[in-house]
Protein backbone atom coordinates (compact mmCIF):
# COMPACT_ATOMS: atom_id res chain seq x y z
CA UNK A 1 0.00 0.00 0.00
CA UNK A 2 1.70 3.17 -1.21
CA UNK A 3 1.55 6.70 0.16
CA UNK A 4 -0.74 7.88 -2.65
CA UNK A 5 -3.14 5.01 -1.94
CA UNK A 6 -3.22 6.02 1.72
CA UNK A 7 -4.00 9.59 0.70
CA UNK A 8 -6.76 8.35 -1.57
CA UNK A 9 -8.40 6.32 1.21
CA UNK A 10 -8.36 9.32 3.57
CA UNK A 11 -9.61 11.70 0.86
CA UNK A 12 -12.51 9.48 -0.22
CA UNK A 13 -13.61 8.87 3.35
CA UNK A 14 -13.40 12.59 4.12
CA UNK A 15 -15.32 13.48 0.94
CA UNK A 16 -18.16 11.06 1.68
CA UNK A 17 -18.59 12.48 5.17
CA UNK A 18 -18.61 16.15 4.13
CA UNK A 19 -21.06 15.36 1.33
CA UNK A 20 -23.50 13.43 3.52
CA UNK A 21 -23.42 15.60 6.65
CA UNK A 22 -25.08 18.74 5.17
CA UNK A 23 -27.98 16.56 4.05
CA UNK A 24 -28.18 14.53 7.25
CA UNK A 25 -28.07 17.38 9.80
CA UNK A 26 -31.27 19.12 8.55
CA UNK A 27 -32.94 15.70 8.44
CA UNK A 28 -32.13 15.20 12.14
CA UNK A 29 -33.47 18.67 12.90
CA UNK A 30 -36.76 17.91 11.15
CA UNK A 31 -37.10 14.71 13.17
CA UNK A 32 -36.29 16.74 16.30
CA UNK A 33 -33.43 14.39 17.15
CA UNK A 34 -31.87 17.00 19.41
CA UNK A 35 -29.54 16.35 22.33
CA UNK A 36 -30.92 16.79 25.84
CA UNK A 37 -28.35 18.29 28.18
CA UNK A 38 -28.09 16.84 31.68
CA UNK A 39 -29.02 19.37 34.36
CA UNK A 40 -26.04 18.41 36.54
CA UNK A 41 -23.55 19.33 33.82
CA UNK A 42 -21.88 22.75 33.44
CA UNK A 43 -24.48 25.52 33.16
CA UNK A 44 -22.87 26.83 29.96
CA UNK A 45 -23.79 23.59 28.20
CA UNK A 46 -27.53 24.17 28.54
CA UNK A 47 -27.44 26.37 25.41
CA UNK A 48 -26.47 23.27 23.41
CA UNK A 49 -29.81 21.62 24.10
CA UNK A 50 -31.52 20.72 20.85
CA UNK A 51 -28.33 20.36 18.80
CA UNK A 52 -28.83 17.33 16.53
CA UNK A 53 -27.24 14.13 17.78
CA UNK A 54 -26.68 10.65 16.25
CA UNK A 55 -24.23 12.32 13.86
CA UNK A 56 -22.01 9.29 14.26
CA UNK A 57 -24.18 7.63 11.63
CA UNK A 58 -22.61 9.93 9.04
CA UNK A 59 -18.99 8.93 9.57
CA UNK A 60 -19.86 5.29 10.30
CA UNK A 61 -21.45 5.06 6.86
CA UNK A 62 -18.37 6.65 5.33
CA UNK A 63 -16.04 4.25 7.17
CA UNK A 64 -17.98 1.19 6.05
CA UNK A 65 -18.23 2.25 2.39
CA UNK A 66 -14.59 3.34 2.13
CA UNK A 67 -13.21 0.27 3.91
CA UNK A 68 -15.17 -2.24 1.85
CA UNK A 69 -14.39 -0.48 -1.43
CA UNK A 70 -10.65 -0.18 -0.94
CA UNK A 71 -10.14 -3.58 0.69
CA UNK A 72 -11.83 -5.15 -2.33
CA UNK A 73 -9.90 -2.88 -4.71
CA UNK A 74 -6.48 -3.71 -3.26
CA UNK A 75 -7.18 -7.35 -2.34
CA UNK A 76 -10.04 -9.22 -0.69
CA UNK A 77 -12.00 -9.05 2.55
CA UNK A 78 -10.39 -11.12 5.28
CA UNK A 79 -10.62 -11.68 9.01
CA UNK A 80 -9.24 -8.25 9.93
CA UNK A 81 -11.90 -6.35 7.99
CA UNK A 82 -14.63 -8.62 9.33
CA UNK A 83 -13.54 -8.10 12.93
CA UNK A 84 -13.09 -4.35 12.65
CA UNK A 85 -16.43 -3.77 10.96
CA UNK A 86 -18.15 -6.14 13.38
CA UNK A 87 -16.99 -4.11 16.36
CA UNK A 88 -17.64 -0.75 14.70
CA UNK A 89 -21.14 -1.61 13.51
CA UNK A 90 -22.00 -3.57 16.65
CA UNK A 91 -21.05 -0.85 19.10
CA UNK A 92 -22.49 1.75 16.74
CA UNK A 93 -25.88 0.03 16.77
CA UNK A 94 -25.76 -0.23 20.55
CA UNK A 95 -25.00 3.49 20.75
CA UNK A 96 -27.77 4.26 18.26
CA UNK A 97 -30.26 2.42 20.45
CA UNK A 98 -29.04 4.42 23.44
CA UNK A 99 -29.37 7.70 21.53
CA UNK A 100 -32.79 6.75 20.17
CA UNK A 101 -34.12 6.11 23.66
CA UNK A 102 -32.75 9.48 24.81
CA UNK A 103 -34.06 11.69 22.03
CA UNK A 104 -37.23 9.90 20.90
CA UNK A 105 -38.45 8.27 24.09
CA UNK A 106 -37.21 11.25 26.14
CA UNK A 107 -35.28 9.13 28.65
CA UNK A 108 -32.23 11.32 29.16
CA UNK A 109 -29.97 8.50 30.39
CA UNK A 110 -30.84 6.17 27.51
CA UNK A 111 -30.11 2.50 28.09
CA UNK A 112 -29.48 1.47 31.67
CA UNK A 113 -25.88 0.72 32.61
CA UNK A 114 -26.65 -2.99 32.79
CA UNK A 115 -28.37 -3.07 29.39
CA UNK A 116 -25.43 -1.27 27.79
CA UNK A 117 -22.90 -3.55 29.50
CA UNK A 118 -24.69 -6.70 28.37
CA UNK A 119 -24.71 -5.43 24.78
CA UNK A 120 -21.01 -4.60 24.94
CA UNK A 121 -20.18 -8.02 26.39
CA UNK A 122 -22.14 -9.85 23.70
CA UNK A 123 -20.38 -7.95 20.89
CA UNK A 124 -16.99 -8.56 22.52
CA UNK A 125 -17.65 -12.29 22.83
CA UNK A 126 -18.63 -12.53 19.16
CA UNK A 127 -15.44 -10.64 18.30
CA UNK A 128 -13.30 -13.11 20.24
CA UNK A 129 -15.04 -16.17 18.78
CA UNK A 130 -14.34 -15.00 15.22
CA UNK A 131 -10.82 -13.94 16.26
CA UNK A 132 -10.10 -17.40 17.69
CA UNK A 133 -11.64 -19.21 14.72
CA UNK A 134 -9.13 -17.52 12.42
CA UNK A 135 -6.25 -18.65 14.61
CA UNK A 136 -5.07 -15.14 15.43
CA UNK A 137 -2.50 -14.63 18.17
CA UNK A 138 -3.54 -14.86 21.82
CA UNK A 139 -0.22 -13.46 22.99
CA UNK A 140 -0.23 -10.33 25.09
CA UNK A 141 2.85 -8.19 24.58
CA UNK A 142 4.53 -6.32 27.43
CA UNK A 143 7.22 -4.68 25.32
CA UNK A 144 10.33 -6.78 25.80
CA UNK A 145 8.42 -10.03 26.37
CA UNK A 146 5.00 -11.53 25.71
CA UNK A 147 2.76 -14.12 27.32
CA UNK A 148 0.43 -16.47 25.48
CA UNK A 149 -2.81 -16.31 27.46
CA UNK A 150 -4.63 -18.91 25.42
CA UNK A 151 -8.33 -18.97 26.24
CA UNK A 152 -7.75 -16.36 28.95
CA UNK A 153 -7.10 -13.86 26.17
CA UNK A 154 -10.89 -13.79 25.81
CA UNK A 155 -11.14 -12.07 29.19
CA UNK A 156 -8.62 -9.47 28.11
CA UNK A 157 -10.52 -8.84 24.85
CA UNK A 158 -13.73 -8.44 26.82
CA UNK A 159 -12.18 -5.97 29.26
CA UNK A 160 -10.38 -4.03 26.51
CA UNK A 161 -13.31 -3.57 24.13
CA UNK A 162 -15.81 -2.73 26.85
CA UNK A 163 -13.35 -0.49 28.68
CA UNK A 164 -12.29 1.63 25.74
CA UNK A 165 -15.76 1.92 24.24
CA UNK A 166 -16.84 3.43 27.55
CA UNK A 167 -13.68 5.55 27.81
CA UNK A 168 -14.27 7.26 24.47
CA UNK A 169 -17.94 7.64 25.35
CA UNK A 170 -17.00 9.46 28.58
CA UNK A 171 -14.65 11.75 26.66
CA UNK A 172 -17.40 12.89 24.31
CA UNK A 173 -18.51 15.93 26.29
CA UNK A 174 -17.16 18.95 24.42
CA UNK A 175 -17.50 20.10 20.82
CA UNK A 176 -14.89 18.37 18.67
CA UNK A 177 -13.05 16.75 21.59
CA UNK A 178 -13.50 13.12 20.55
CA UNK A 179 -13.41 13.90 16.82
CA UNK A 180 -9.96 15.45 17.17
CA UNK A 181 -8.43 13.01 19.65
CA UNK A 182 -9.88 9.98 17.86
CA UNK A 183 -8.58 11.04 14.44
CA UNK A 184 -5.08 11.35 15.95
CA UNK A 185 -5.27 8.00 17.77
CA UNK A 186 -6.57 6.16 14.70
CA UNK A 187 -3.90 7.84 12.61
CA UNK A 188 -1.23 6.48 14.95
CA UNK A 189 -2.53 2.92 14.69
CA UNK A 190 -2.96 3.32 10.93
CA UNK A 191 0.75 4.09 10.58
CA UNK A 192 1.67 1.18 12.85
CA UNK A 193 -0.56 -1.24 10.90
CA UNK A 194 0.91 0.02 7.62
CA UNK A 195 4.46 -0.49 8.90
CA UNK A 196 3.52 -4.08 9.80
CA UNK A 197 2.11 -4.78 6.34
CA UNK A 198 -1.42 -5.22 7.72
CA UNK A 199 -3.13 -3.76 4.67
CA UNK A 200 -6.76 -4.41 5.61
CA UNK A 201 -6.24 -3.03 9.10
CA UNK A 202 -4.42 0.04 7.76
CA UNK A 203 -7.16 0.76 5.20
CA UNK A 204 -9.80 0.67 7.91
CA UNK A 205 -7.79 2.92 10.23
CA UNK A 206 -7.03 5.48 7.51
CA UNK A 207 -10.71 5.42 6.49
CA UNK A 208 -11.65 6.29 10.07
CA UNK A 209 -9.15 9.17 10.06
CA UNK A 210 -10.67 10.71 6.92
CA UNK A 211 -14.26 10.17 8.05
CA UNK A 212 -13.78 11.61 11.53
CA UNK A 213 -11.84 14.65 10.27
CA UNK A 214 -14.71 15.23 7.84
CA UNK A 215 -17.13 15.04 10.75
CA UNK A 216 -14.99 17.49 12.71
CA UNK A 217 -15.86 20.15 10.10
CA UNK A 218 -19.40 20.10 11.52
CA UNK A 219 -18.59 19.02 15.09
CA UNK A 220 -15.92 21.61 15.99
CA UNK A 221 -16.95 24.43 18.31
CA UNK A 222 -19.67 25.58 18.00
CA UNK A 223 -20.95 22.16 16.98
CA UNK A 224 -23.73 21.85 14.41
CA UNK A 225 -24.12 18.17 15.25
CA UNK A 226 -23.02 15.72 17.95
CA UNK A 227 -21.80 12.20 17.25
CA UNK A 228 -23.78 10.80 20.17
CA UNK A 229 -23.22 7.38 21.66
CA UNK A 230 -23.71 6.09 18.12
CA UNK A 231 -20.30 7.47 17.21
CA UNK A 232 -18.37 7.42 20.49
CA UNK A 233 -19.10 3.79 21.42
CA UNK A 234 -18.22 2.69 17.88
CA UNK A 235 -14.94 4.61 17.86
CA UNK A 236 -13.97 3.28 21.29
CA UNK A 237 -14.57 -0.32 20.33
CA UNK A 238 -12.80 0.14 17.00
CA UNK A 239 -9.62 1.65 18.47
CA UNK A 240 -9.43 -1.17 21.01
CA UNK A 241 -9.84 -3.72 18.20
CA UNK A 242 -7.05 -2.03 16.26
CA UNK A 243 -4.70 -2.34 19.22
CA UNK A 244 -5.52 -6.05 19.42
CA UNK A 245 -5.01 -6.74 15.71
CA UNK A 246 -1.69 -4.89 15.59
CA UNK A 247 -0.60 -6.69 18.82
CA UNK A 248 0.19 -3.37 20.46
CA UNK A 249 -2.59 -3.57 23.00
CA UNK A 250 -0.98 -1.72 25.88
CA UNK A 251 0.34 1.00 23.59
CA UNK A 252 -3.25 2.21 23.51
CA UNK A 253 -2.79 3.42 27.09
CA UNK A 254 -0.31 5.93 25.66
CA UNK A 255 -1.88 6.68 22.26
CA UNK A 256 -5.30 6.99 23.90
CA UNK A 257 -4.00 8.80 26.99
CA UNK A 258 -6.80 11.40 26.82
CA UNK A 259 -9.44 8.65 26.96
CA UNK A 260 -7.58 6.96 29.82
CA UNK A 261 -7.27 10.20 31.81
CA UNK A 262 -10.95 11.01 31.35
CA UNK A 263 -11.96 7.56 32.59
CA UNK A 264 -9.60 7.63 35.56
CA UNK A 265 -10.97 11.00 36.59
CA UNK A 266 -14.47 9.51 36.82
CA UNK A 267 -13.27 6.44 38.71
CA UNK A 268 -11.24 8.50 41.19
CA UNK A 269 -14.06 11.00 41.67
CA UNK A 270 -16.58 8.27 42.50
CA UNK A 271 -14.11 6.45 44.77
CA UNK A 272 -13.17 9.60 46.66
CA UNK A 273 -16.75 10.73 47.16
CA UNK A 274 -17.91 7.32 48.36
CA UNK A 275 -14.97 6.67 50.69
CA UNK A 276 -14.11 10.18 51.93
CA UNK A 277 -17.18 12.21 51.11
CA UNK A 278 -14.97 14.61 49.14
CA UNK A 279 -14.45 15.30 45.46
CA UNK A 280 -11.01 15.36 43.84
CA UNK A 281 -12.11 17.29 40.76
CA UNK A 282 -14.55 20.18 40.42
CA UNK A 283 -16.53 17.88 38.14
CA UNK A 284 -15.77 14.74 36.18
CA UNK A 285 -14.97 13.70 33.48
CA UNK A 286 -11.74 15.67 33.46
CA UNK A 287 -12.69 18.16 30.73
CA UNK A 288 -15.43 19.57 32.98
CA UNK A 289 -12.88 20.14 35.75
CA UNK A 290 -10.97 22.55 33.54
CA UNK A 291 -14.15 24.22 32.30
CA UNK A 292 -15.26 24.97 35.84
CA UNK A 293 -11.75 26.23 36.53
CA UNK A 294 -12.31 29.06 34.07
CA UNK A 295 -10.97 27.59 30.82
CA UNK A 296 -13.01 28.18 27.69
CA UNK A 297 -14.37 25.11 25.97
CA UNK A 298 -12.14 25.70 22.96
CA UNK A 299 -9.03 25.97 25.17
CA UNK A 300 -9.81 22.66 26.86
CA UNK A 301 -10.37 20.94 23.51
CA UNK A 302 -7.19 22.28 21.88
CA UNK A 303 -5.13 21.38 24.96
CA UNK A 304 -6.45 17.83 24.99
CA UNK A 305 -5.86 17.55 21.23
CA UNK A 306 -2.27 18.67 21.76
CA UNK A 307 -1.70 16.09 24.48
CA UNK A 308 -3.15 13.44 22.17
CA UNK A 309 -0.85 14.45 19.30
CA UNK A 310 2.28 14.25 21.46
CA UNK A 311 1.25 10.90 22.94
CA UNK A 312 0.38 9.51 19.50
CA UNK A 313 3.72 10.62 18.05
CA UNK A 314 5.58 8.81 20.82
CA UNK A 315 3.33 5.79 20.35
CA UNK A 316 4.03 5.66 16.61
CA UNK A 317 7.77 5.84 17.25
CA UNK A 318 7.54 2.93 19.71
CA UNK A 319 5.21 0.92 17.49
CA UNK A 320 7.14 1.33 14.23
CA UNK A 321 10.50 0.76 15.96
CA UNK A 322 9.22 -2.52 17.40
CA UNK A 323 7.40 -3.71 14.27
Amino acid sequence: MSEWQIGLVIAVSFFITVMIAPLFIPFLRRLKFGQSIRAEGPESHQQKSGTPTMGGLVFLLSIIITTLFFVQLFGSIGAETTLLLLVTIGFGLLGFLDDFIKVVMKRNLGLTSMQKLIGQIVISIVFYVIYAQHGLSTELSFGFFSIDLGILYALFVLFWLVGFSNAVNLTDGLDGLVSGTASVAFGAYAVIAWSQGLEETAIFAFAVVGAVIGFLVFNAYPAHVFMGDTGSLALGGAIAALSILTKFEFLLLLIGVVFVAETLSVILQVWSFKTRGKRIFRMSPLHHHFELGGWTEWRVVVTFWSVGVVAAAIGVWIGVWNS
